[in-house]
């Protein structure tokens, strides 16, 4: 499964992003998409997911970012507000073959390249 990740940049502290995960058609009919970030030197990061049981965000972001789907574009979004300086990494979604999305890496079976979101000043 190929997916693309888009939307990262630039912003300022307190600014917003909306990244995006596309796919194939009927990907995200049948997969379930995980969210994640990576910052230099540190783990995978759970950030967020979405799947036929549902949605959820990480506590670290849950006043901040929700997840969204749009079936008809087959894309799944990210929307990231008061983005914080901590918010700075590549950002990239993932897809497992199941109706329940993980905060678990490792436990997708595709990844996207990333987009990456840096946060200053």
């Amino acid at each position: 499964v190929q997916l693309q990740a888009s939307g990262g940049g630039l912003v300022q502290p307190g600014g917003s992003l909306r990244l995006a995960c596309a796919a194939p058609a009927r990907t995200f009919s049948i997969y379930a998409v995980g969210w994640f970030r990576q910052a230099p030197g540190k783990e995978h990061e759970f950030v967020g997911g979405i799947s036929r049981s549902g949605s959820s965000v990480a506590d670290s972001v849950k006043e901040r970012f929700t997840i969204s789907k749009d079936n008809a574009r087959n894309t799944v979004y990210l929307n990231m507000n008061r983005l914080q300086r901590e918010d700075t990494a590549l950002y990239y979604c993932a897809v497992r073959n199941s109706r329940w999305h993980t905060s678990v890496a490792s436990d997708y079976d595709f990844r996207g390249q990333g987009t990456q979101v840096t946060v200053s000043s």
